[in-house]
């Protein structure tokens, strides 16, 4: 039995395990998919890995799929959080979308004095990043988190936590990246107006923060966090 979908399930996974479908899933499996009785699904829940399973019950409304064997165990990422200030919704996806491809633990939407949005849809923004899961064969699905202040998340800054400061007004700056060590580790990318200069003395002073340049060019936000994660990713990741 073979499977060409992929989909992920809030329930817990096992061999022999029958797990119901809701609704949607039933919809999208029997009325986009056209798959029936017999045919193989790939499913995970971001907890046990990935398994194929066998659709034993389908109907418009619902059905049921018999979990059969594990393909794949669960492949954690590295420790890493991106901290991001929400812009305009399609690109505010896109950052949540790209982050859970590329390896982000969690993701938190952030309010600098600069933010252009001050709320977040925090449901849709998750099942974004389950969606990019999904498509990108991932077995994790990263946490977002609820839209809170900067100055607030940062008077509560563990103390074991280095985080890479993206500034553009710092060409050339971060050269030193790989010697900071740790595997606990934070990006913060600004909103589309920058940082304020209160904001960029506070995080100069944060002792576990290493300010970082990402190229002579502005990047807008989205390219930003993509750009950002990828230095990171090569430099202290699990792509090196």
């Amino acid at each position: 039995m073979t499977a060409k979908v992929r989909l992920y399930l809030d329930h817990p996974l096992a061999e022999g395990q029958s797990v119901p479908l809701d609704r949607d899933q039933a919809h999208y499996l029997f009325g986009v998919m056209r798959l029936g009785p017999g045919d193989g699904v790939l499913v995970f829940n971001g907890r046990e890995g990935e398994w194929l399973a066998e659709v034993a019950e389908a109907g418009k409304r619902a059905g049921t799929l018999a979990v059969r064997r594990q393909t794949r165990p669960l492949q954690m990422p590295p420790d890493l959080w991106l901290l991001f200030a929400p812009i305009k919704k399609a690109r505010t996806d896109f950052i949540v979308e790209k982050a859970a491809e590329m390896g982000a633990a969690r993701i938190l939407p952030v309010q600098t004095e600069f933010t252009n949005s001050d709320r977040i849809r925090r449901d849709r923004l998750q099942a974004h990043a389950i969606e990019a899961a999904e498509q990108c064969g991932g077995t994790y699905v990263p946490e977002v988190a609820e839209l809170q202040r900067l100055d607030r998340l940062l008077d509560d800054w563990p103390g074991d936590r280095q985080l890479m400061f993206c500034d553009e007004a710092e060409v050339g700056a971060g050269r030193a990246l790989g010697a900071a060590g740790g595997d606990k580790w934070a990006i913060l990318i600004g909103p589309e107006g920058g940082f304020s200069d209160r904001e960029r003395a506070r995080l100069k002073a944060l002792p576990l923060a290493h300010v970082v340049s990402l190229g002579p060019r502005i990047l807008r936000a989205d390219t930003a966090a993509v750009a950002a994660m990828t230095v990171w990713q090569m430099t202290l990741g699990d792509w090196r």
